[in-house]
This record gives C-alpha cells, structure tokens and sequence, in this order.
C-alpha cells in the first residue's frame, strides 16, 4: 500500500502575493504534492488552513501516513484542537516533516517543548546544504553538497532540542550557518525539520528539494500499528496486576478512578 500522505499549507501567501502566486499556482502544498506523486510509493493529497477543521478531521488523521506542514502568516490561526490532535497521531505513530518556516508552527513547538527561535535575514542569498549525514534514507540519491541560489537565511542559535540526528547544514553567502535537517522521535511517531522553501523563492521545484522531500516521507512512514490512545493513563487495579500482590496503605483513588491531569 502506498505511503498516505497530507501535505498541509497555510494556502495565504498564494493567494495575497503575486510572486508567490506566479511561483506556485497550484499553491505551495500542491508543488509539493505534485513532487512527491512522482514517487509511486507516496500518495499524497493535500489540506489548507482555510478548510473546515483545517482539513484535518480526526478520520482523515488516522487514516495518513505522514503529514507536512507548511506554515508562515497565521500560525496563531490554526486552532489548539486540532494542533493537540496532530500531535496525538504523531505520538501514535503518524511521521511528520515540518517545512521552513513551520518551526513557529503550534504544532512543531508542542513537539519540541522549546522556543523554536532563531535568526532571519530575508535577501535572497544563497545556500549552500551540506550532507553531514551521508548514508542517511534521506540523504539518498544526492552530492555531499548542492546550492540554492536565493533563499532566506536562517541562523543559529536554533532554540530545539539536541537531534536524534543532524542530516543537512547549510551556509548561507552572508557567512551565518544552519542545522538544516533534523530528525526527532516524539512518541512513536517519526519527526523531520527541514528548513529550505520561503515562498517567493522557486525552492520546491529544486530536483534536489524534491528528492529529499521524497525521500523523507519514506523514512517518516511507521508501518507498524498506530497506539490506540497515545496520552492514556490507565489506572491498573490491583487484581490485574502481573503478579499478585497485597495492597498496604491509604490511597487516594479508587479502582478505576481517574487520575489528576
């Protein structure tokens, strides 16, 4: 079965710029879409911000994959709902691959639990990413390094949490340098930061942008089960203990009860 895939954009700038929207008129999340189809192991669909529930219903979470998130102009837009059920499916077990400026998106700083900040220069320098990862799945197919002519900067410090792994940095024609592509476990889901793609730039249709976006929906995908309810907290009676044991002392709650959350 193919990887199940949503790519999720604000879907603003394409519509209020008109370099954004000569750049991309299916939108960024259908250039982005429309790349990672060419993988026949990926069947991506798309969902905007503008969308009720934002595109993203519970049913249609568990049905996906792997979702990318594309955000910029309104992330205080996005509902604390459905941030809290992204985040759900990514503990479950759903990958998720968040894009340039997605870093300040609810969802991704709910991941990280930090401030996400970093510094910014919009000049349309180039960037230079370098593969500090080599033999990493998402690493495959590419040089050890590649460019991209104009682009925003983004420059360290990068307020997140130490990677499981650092696959790009990148060095921008101003001199600042980057961790560019970073990889989280969060739950049982798969986590992936990949910075390159401000919106007035022609980024997404980079061959090399594409091969690692395709190739980052493949390492994302968890094909095992999803956990069922990922924040549950059960309370175990003590008959059902593994082994029988003998309750001593006071409790607070009774057999069943709920805890404080």
């Amino acid at each position: 079965m193919a990887i199940r895939t949503i790519v999720w954009g604000e879907n603003i700038h394409e519509n209020e710029n008109q370099t954004v929207r000569e750049l991309y008129p299916d939108g960024l999340h259908g250039c982005i879409a429309e790349a990672l189809n060419q993988d026949a192991n990926i069947d991506a669909t798309t969902a905007t911000l503008q969308q009720a529930e934002h595109g993203l219903t519970q049913q249609r979470l568990a049905q996906t994959d792997v979702l990318l998130w594309w955000g910029h102009a309104a992330h205080g837009d996005v509902s604390d709902e459905v941030t809290e059920r992204v985040c759900e499916a990514v503990w479950s077990g759903m990958g998720i691959i968040f894009l340039h400026s997605a870093h300040f998106s609810k969802p991704f700083k709910r991941l990280m639990g930090s401030s996400c900040n970093l510094t910014w220069r919009e000049a349309g320098e180039r960037e230079r990413l370098w593969l500090t990862s080599p033999n990493h799945a998402i690493a495959r197919g590419l040089p050890n390094h590649f460019e991209l002519e104009n682009e925003e900067m983004y420059g360290e410090p990068f307020g997140v949490p130490e990677p499981l792994e650092t696959v790009f940095v990148s060095w921008f024609q101003g001199g600042e340098v980057f961790r560019s592509g970073l990889t989280y476990k969060r739950g049982a889901g798969n986590v992936f930061y990949f910075r390159p793609g401000h919106e007035t730039y022609p980024t997404y249709h980079d061959e090399n942008i594409r091969t690692v976006l395709r190739n980052a929906v493949n390492w994302a995908h968890n094909p095992a089960r999803r956990i069922e309810d990922p924040v549950g907290a059960p309370n175990v009676p003590v008959n059902e203990a593994p082994e029988p044991i003998e309750e001593r002392g006071p409790r607070l709650h009774r057999d069943g009860e709920a805890g404080f959350r």
